[in-house]
């Protein structure tokens, strides 16, 4: 359909023209450089819109770090801003920062539009569109979100697919939620830079209708803008003069959510799921890659601030202490890094040395909030014994250290430091002594006796010790040794005599969930669970070394992979050059892969019977020769291997990955997004300016064939040995290995010519920091228990149980702060609102209903902007994939 509108004579195209900047804060650029740019803009836009009504309106680009920012340098422009919000001239919000969709949790995305909501109503309210411009792709759940913030449009540009053959389109959530989507079919600039002359503007016009006539469902939506685009001071006057010409178009300009409002409905097609297509545009699939220093410092500041920091400070801070200016700032270093140039680090060095300290910052505040929550639970409990705390919602076991007093033997436990009770520092002058012994009878409490011994007799010359009360029973310790280093000049050995204490690895049996306990060294607390060990192997022979438990046997061989009950292949690291750029791998045109060592090295570095680790040392003939040190862990009681590999890289252009082969041949895979585990097939789809390879994201996990992988940032994954019907043996393509990218090294922001990419994505600036020149170090963990959840898996593997030692209160060292049934539930969000309240966000990744118990427990359920639709008592239920949110009360 093609909506007309009359005039005069004549019934003309409608042309709606949205005047906008798409201002990224950092990129081939630092962030002040950018800000200076929008200061000059902001400036010049301000009073534009004041002094000219044909320029009726303008979009600050969908996310309010734009407001912020310039009001950083400009405070006083705040007042004008409110004036041209409130009367419709400025659409501001609704996001805080247009971030990448598949690089960041699903919290992460919440807390973005909560924030970006929140400061817009500052200035009057936020436009009420999901503005999605020029995110590389969109995640199967976005409708959803979108839905419960009360949002009916999207707008997207990248990853709509071939078969999407209308501009608007209903996009489904996998819950069913549905958002009206507006697709821009030559992105959010189609409309930038706008000639003055009113024939030439009428001549782009017809062009752009011309090359989307077949695909355009309504009304021209003509973008007047691009990247760091100043409005153009003509555009009212140019648009009079082409609706004078009554030339088949009336030109108008006006808000996003006007065009949006009176658009077509009728006969659009439908879209379920994420939208991950290079058909019509770039989607860029290598920034998932692209600097794995930056998606692991994403990984542990949003795994510190949702699953560990938030859910102990609601339980065991009073709820008058919640630290919201702490967590507040955290989550803005989170949500500002959510910036696509800043997650995918397809930017300035400058801007990815900036990035890692917002996520250093937020990592600290994060591991300071969860100190002190666990303190304050400490100290509340009575005794002085280790406890255990559970910040998960299910029940967990796990291995833990643990200090305890004395260095008797503790069956089932591995000793990992022993405190000897005599220690002697290095031999010095008596007089010298004086200071030391002072010093450590001063603030070392730990010092039971102290002693003088003759170096050259071992004669003790004399000793002070502390009695029950903490006193030394010595009396004048200076006038003492005043007295004899006045007498003796031989050189002394200062003892000093400790308690003895000893730091234990320990399993433990179950926490509750959301629990805590003590732990007792007596051995109440031991699981039957057969112990770990882990062996070299002397003899002659393809296996170097055995790690096994019971569940799991793995047997390392000399070339520098390993088997897992009998399944071998695991490990091998796979070399291959890359002469793209940040945003997309690119192979040479002659490659050299490397996959096998020059040399291996395997070393047990321990035995058990708690926790085993083998080390292997590869070297690799890599431009520069490089040896890539890798350590397998397993833990007694437990199928889950976890894997560490590190080396210290100096070759330039190149991608390592791992490949792990699957127990059988899979067809899809299965990999965690935003609120959702989505299937994906051996392909993907590209286009004449992207060759597409299914080079696929994961949040967390992906599972194939049996094989479960959980990362802590390693995005990016692909099923490859591909057999099927270009074999002998005919049949189905099926993948029969799944190779995790460990690390992509390139040289340039954007490049041209590349076989993968016609195009550039930016410009053309040289970079040293996506080489990775220096220390690389990365984990993952596996399994190939075919029961596996890989949100458990990821809890296991990286968020480990709390050891806490009671302070001497009064309650008992055993509780459940919260107690939660999940059913196929996962918790994503444990906190306090403003109000004091907890409120719990949980998700369900099934396609079967479920519900959550919350025992003797009342409250409502909300939506994301907090507002109360349903009333619960003690049980929630969740449908298939949906998100829900209770506060109690």
């Amino acid at each position: 359909m093609v909506e007309k509108v009359s005039a005069g004579q004549s019934t003309r195209r409608r042309v709606n023209i949205v005047p906008h900047t798409h201002w990224d804060r950092e990129w081939y650029a630092p962030f002040q450089t950018f800000r200076m740019r929008l200061v000059d803009v902001l400036d010049d836009l301000l009073p534009r819109l004041d002094a000219d009504p044909s320029y009726a309106h303008f979009m600050l680009d969908g996310q309010m770090a734009v407001i912020d920012d310039y009001l950083a340098i400009r405070p006083e422009a705040e007042a004008t801003i409110r004036r041209l919000t409130a009367s419709g001239r400025l659409s501001i919000g609704p996001w805080y920062i247009l971030m990448d969709e598949f690089l960041v949790s699903g919290e992460t995305m919440i807390r973005n539009l909560q924030r970006g909501l929140g400061r817009a109503a500052a200035f009057g309210g936020a436009m009420e569109v999901g503005y999605l411009p020029d995110m590389f792709g969109h995640i199967a759940q976005m409708p959803q979100l979108l839905a419960q913030f009360g949002f009916a449009h999207a707008v997207v540009w990248r990853g709509v697919p071939e078969a999407v053959n209308r501009s608007g389109f209903w996009w489904q959530a996998l819950d069913g939620s549905t958002v009206r989507a507006e697709y821009l079919p030559q992105g959010y600039g189609n409309g930038s830079s706008t000639p003055e002359d009113a024939k030439a503007l009428l001549a782009r016009i017809r062009d752009f209708e011309s090359d989307w006539g077949d695909l355009l469902t309504g009304p021209i939506l003509w973008m007047n803008g691009t990247d760091h685009e100043a409005p153009q001071p003509w555009l009212g006057r140019v648009v009079t003069e082409v609706n004078d010409l009554d030339a088949g178009y009336h030109l108008e300009v006006a808000s996003l959510t006007s065009y949006l409002e009176s658009a077509p409905t009728e006969g659009l097609p439908t879209w379920t799921g994420e939208l991950r297509s290079g058909a019509r545009a770039n989607l860029l699939f290598g920034v998932g890659s692209n600097r794995v220093d930056v998606k692991v410092a994403a990984a542990r500041a949003e795994r510190g601030l949702e699953q560990i920091a938030e859910p102990l400070a609601a339980l065991y801070q009073p709820a008058d202490r919640w630290p919201s200016a702490l967590l507040g700032e955290a989550w803005d270093h989170v949500i500002r890094n959510s910036a696509h140039d800043s997650i995918c680090a397809c930017s300035h060095d400058d801007v990815c040395t900036a990035v890692l300290h917002r996520f250093a910052e937020a990592t600290h505040i994060a591991e300071g909030v969860a100190d002190r929550a666990v303190a304050a639970l400490a100290a509340r409990l009575q005794g002085n014994q280790p406890v255990l705390v559970n910040p998960s919602a299910r029940p967990r076991s796990g291995i833990v250290t643990v200090q305890i007093p004395g260095n008797d033997v503790h069956p089932g436990t591995q000793v990992l430091r022993q405190r000897r009770t005599e220690l002697d520092m290095p031999p010095m002058p008596i007089d010298g002594s004086v200071p030391v012994v002072v010093r450590e009878l001063k603030y070392n409490l730990l010092v039971e006796a102290i002693a003088l011994v003759s170096r050259a007799t071992g004669e003790t010359l004399w000793r002070a010790e502390r009695g029950s009360d903490g006193e030394l029973l010595s009396g004048d310790v200076r006038a003492d040794l005043d007295q004899m280093t006045a007498t003796i000049t031989e050189e002394v050995i200062v003892r000093v005599t400790r308690p003895a204490a000893q730091t234990l690895l320990v399993r433990t049996g179950d926490v509750a969930g959301y629990g805590y306990r003590g732990w007792d060294p007596a051995g109440a607390d031991r699981t039957d669970e057969p112990p770990v060990t882990a062996t070299e192997e002397t003899a002659a022979g393809p296996v170097a070394a055995v790690l096994e438990n019971g569940r799991v046997r793995v047997e390392v061989t000399r070339d520098g992979t390993w088997s897992i009950n009998g399944l071998g292949g695991f490990g091998r690291i796979v070399r291959d050059g890359d002469v793209g750029d940040t945003y997309n791998w690119c192979p040479p045109e002659h490659d050299t892969v490397i996959d096998l060592p020059d040399a291996v090295e395997v070393t047990v570095r321990e035995t058990g019977p708690v926790r085993a680790r083998v080390e292997i040392a590869a070297t690799y003939p890599w431009p520069e020769p490089t040896t890539v040190t890798t350590t397998l862990e397993l833990h007694t009681g437990e199928s889950l291997l976890r894997v560490e590999t590190g080396w210290d890289n100096r070759t330039r252009d190149q991608r390592v990955r791992v490949h792990l082969p699957l127990p059988q041949t899979a067809t899809t895979s299965r990999a965690e997004c935003a609120f959702a585990v989505v299937e994906r097939g051996l392909t993907a789809e590209g286009g004449p300016s992207e060759i597409a390879f299914p080079h696929f994201p994961s949040r967390r996990f992906v599972q194939a064939g049996g094989l479960t992988l959980a990362h802590e940032g390693l995005l990016e994954y692909e099923l490859v040995d591909i057999a099927g019907e270009h074999d002998a043996g005919g049949g189905a393509p099926a993948a029969q290995t799944l190779a995790l990218t460990l690390a992509r090294c390139t040289g340039m922001l954007s490049q041209i010519p590349m076989r993968t990419r016609p195009l550039p994505a930016g410009p053309l600036n040289r970079l040293e920091g996506p080489q990775l020149r220096g220390p690389i170090k990365v984990r993952y963990a596996l399994t190939l228990d075919p029961d596996a959840d890989g949100y458990d898996v990821v809890e296991d593997a990286f968020v480990p149980l709390i050891v806490t030692r009671a302070g001497g209160g009064t309650e008992p060292t055993s509780g459940v702060a919260l107690e939660v049934e999940l059913g196929t539930a996962k918790v994503s969000a444990l906190r306090r609102t403003d109000g004091g309240r907890l409120e719990l966000r949980v998700h369900n990744p099934s396609s079967t209903a479920t519900n959550v118990g919350l025992p003797a427990r009342t409250g409502w359920l909300v939506d994301l902007r907090g507002r109360a639709t349903q009333r619960f008592e003690g049980t929630v239920e969740v449908g298939p994939w949906r998100i829900a949110t209770a506060v109690l009360d």
